[in-house]
């Protein structure tokens, strides 16, 4: 449930490709000035959904509305900011030129839409390359230009479709930062995303998508947490361990191995920690690095995900 007022309604949304039901009966709400995460693996539905939500595809079922209009009318669509994953910049055209072609289709007085222009370039380090063909920006560049085009005509709802994908560490910084600022003054950001910590910290709440249909919609804490044996406890020792060994310690449920680390899953954190210092001393180890974790949200998106997966199975 949400307590703002809806800016974003989804009701029962649905689209085929065929045989492919892409977008099986999808319903939720996003609230004004509400910064919402929509997740989910490669093919589950997202950019199909996001599609519909800004009117570039037709639903086949149910129906979308932003702010207040249906998804796709022309008051909706002036309503919206797009930046969609992949830039659409014209590289023929120079960032100014970019950003007055948006002024142009939008119908943003040239003066107004000038001032709005340099604010955004400055914010977002592009205003020494303003008068650059956009064909010679980086994929950065590129990507932050996508997002002050979005930007100009100051939409109240802003569609962003994995904004810091494949970005440097400055870049993706930048854009999270606008994102968080732009927020706070209260503007509804919707993303899509697949780095679960961009998610984490930045959405009051996510929905996660699978297979077409919504399998969790809440707040990240909650959804953490909701999801039962994936707390975890993550140790290094001085010498590499078979995993097997691992796996067969008492209240491990499962164990992944990030790097020189292994993490082992458990209802019962503490009684693996127990566990774990016996099997080291048994074994002539000496543990480097021991720590408790509650469940990540990958951790929960991936059990959401995978049990969905195998339940259609």
């Amino acid at each position: 449930m949400i307590e703002r007022e809806p800016v974003i309604e989804v009701d029962n949304l649905t689209k085929r490709y065929g045989q492919l039901l892409a977008v099986d009966r999808v319903s939720f709400a996003v609230g004004k000035g509400e910064f919402f995460g929509f997740l989910g693996p490669n093919g589950a539905g997202k950019t199909t959904t996001v599609r519909m939500l800004t009117g570039v595809i037709r639903p086949d079922g149910g129906e979308a509305r932003v702010t207040g209009h249906p998804a796709g009318s022309l008051a909706a669509k002036q309503a919206s900011g797009v930046g969609p994953e992949m830039a659409n910049v014209y590289g023929d055209l120079t960032a100014w030129g970019n950003l007055m072609l948006m002024a142009d289709l939008y119908g943003i007085p040239r003066r107004e839409a000038a001032r709005r222009a340099i604010s955004l370039l400055e914010e977002l380090g592009l205003a020494e390359r303003k008068d650059s063909p956009a064909k010679t920006f980086s994929k950065g560049m590129k990507q932050r230009l996508t997002i002050a085009m979005a930007l100009l005509s100051d939409p109240e709802v802003l569609f962003l479709d994995e904004p810091t994908s494949g970005l440097d560490v400055q870049s993706a910084r930048l854009i999270k930062a606008l994102l968080c600022r732009l927020n706070e003054e209260g503007k509804t950001v919707f993303l899509t995303t697949h780095d679960m910590d961009e998610a984490s910290d930045l959405c009051h709440r996510v929905a996660i998508i699978n297979r077409g249909r919504l399998v969790a919609v809440d707040s990240p804490g909650r959804i953490r947490l909701a999801v039962e044996g994936m707390h975890s406890v993550e140790v290094s020792f001085d010498r590499t361990v078979p995993v097997e060994k691992l796996e067969s310690l008492p209240d491990v449920t499962s164990v992944r191995q990030p790097g020189d680390r292994y993490r082992l899953y458990s209802p019962d954190p503490g009684a693996v920690v127990t566990a774990l210092a016996g099997f080291a001393c048994a074994e002539g180890l000496k543990i480097i690095l021991l720590n408790t974790l509650a469940p990540s949200l990958e951790d929960a998106f991936v059990a959401l995900t995978e049990e969905v997966k195998g339940c259609g199975a």
